[in-house]
């Protein structure tokens, strides 16, 4: 059996594909019956540059300005020539450009079932920054594209119904999630203040992540400065250049999930003012670190935060943030970060996510009469 995602979201510099592409390799590495292989145009061509579980095949490509550093397929068919070599039973397909068209025609040469994950709100990225008639013919694509391949899968329901809107009718709910073992608790150190020159009573807040216009890190900022001290943001990851600012610090991307694992315990709430999230899994993992979330009532982090783990403001709203900011400090901190932990662990773990997905691909597969047996394998595998 050979597993096979193609996307041009998965990096080495991480974000949320690459962290369920990794999560997902060495879920299927810890059984001998699946083969996974992930096909990017952001892989380098160097085997000594790799590491990780999986196994992983350059995509020609070209570098594009405004796609936040991801590289870009030359064409469908370099794409579809590299996926055809490695024969795949099933394909996956992250993005909805190149690699979707290249997933849709193996499947039509190959007769394998396709299936397409909706990880970014195309439609909202780019009404925010083109306008609503980009944004419109955005849906009628993606209307266009999903409707070819044999599953949409979308990981917040607020996605599902999106996907309906434009026509896409056949989409279904299907969750990330985290490693509870690495993001925990017991990760905090209590020397970061001290690191970072701050004062042991410094309202740390947190947000790890790229730096870039969907984030809408200027609203954050903003309203650390409006709350003042003793509140101070320290910003994990890159991207665009941000201004600097007394009450501001700066890390670079944790390519170890470990060591951000660390960064986030040893915080006090992870703040996320982004409303174009499709599900938000950084947000996931500082609730399994044990921290409450604020964040806002736009976009998959929504169904992420409820009132026993964090606040939401409105989204674009300076004040309404700050506001959310200081009121989750008047609230039981520590029972907060126990609700959050609870919920990441118990009803999020990968443990409790890949075995989902496993039937999803076995209920295709069985349709397959050769595949019928891999089909009840993957199905009863836990």
């Amino acid at each position: 059996m050979h597993l096979v995602d193609i996307t041009m979201f998965y990096a080495a510099e991480g974000g949320g594909v690459s962290t369920y592409l990794n999560a997902k390799a060495r879920w299927l590495s810890r059984y001998g019956w699946a083969r996974h292989t992930i096909f990017s145009p952001n892989v380098s061509a160097d085997p000594a540059d790799r590491s990780g579980p999986a196994s992983l095949v350059q995509v020609p490509a070209v570098s594009l300005p405004g796609i936040n550093g991801y590289r870009m397929p030359v064409s469908v068919a370099a794409a579809v020539r590299l996926l055809r070599a490695a024969r795949p039973d099933l394909v996956e397909a992250g993005d909805a450009g190149h690699c979707a068209w290249a997933a849709l025609r193996l499947r039509q040469r190959l007769g394998i079932p396709a299936i397409a994950f909706y990880h970014s709100d195309l439609p909202r990225l780019l009404r925010n920054r083109f306008g609503n008639a980009v944004s419109h013919g955005s849906c009628k694509y993606l209307a266009h594209l999903y409707r070819e391949f044999d599953t949409v899968l979308a990981p917040s329901r607020l996605m599902v119904h999106q996907l309906a809107d434009m026509g896409v009718a056949h989409a279904l709910h299907q969750p990330l999630g985290i490693d509870s073992d690495t993001f925990h608790p017991s990760r905090r150190c209590d020397t970061l203040r001290a690191e970072l020159g701050l004062p042991a009573h410094t309202r740390l807040l947190v947000y790890a992540g790229r730096f870039t216009a969907d984030k809408k890190l200027p609203v954050l900022i903003e309203a650390v400065r409006k709350l003042g001290h003793p509140y101070h943001l320290l910003l994990v990851g890159g991207g665009n250049p941000l201004p600097h600012h007394p009450q501001l610090s700066f890390m670079p991307f944790k390519r170890s999930q470990r060591e951000l694992a660390a960064v986030l315990a040893s915080c006090d709430v992870l703040v996320h003012p982004g409303d174009c999230e499709t599900f938000g899994l950084i947000v996931l993992e500082a609730m399994a670190c044990g921290l409450p979330v604020v964040g806002t009532n736009g976009g998959g982090v929504a169904e992420l935060v409820d009132e026993q783990t964090g606040l939401l403001a409105r989204p674009d709203d300076v004040d309404s943030l700050a506001g959310a900011i200081e009121a989750i400090y008047g609230r039981d901190m520590a029972q907060l970060g126990a609700n959050a932990r609870r919920k990441a662990h118990e009803q999020y773990d990968w443990s409790q996510i890949f075995p989902q997905l496993m039937h999803r691909y076995g209920s295709l597969l069985a349709s397959r009469p050769d595949k019928h047996h891999m089909m009840e394998h993957i199905c009863v595998t836990d």
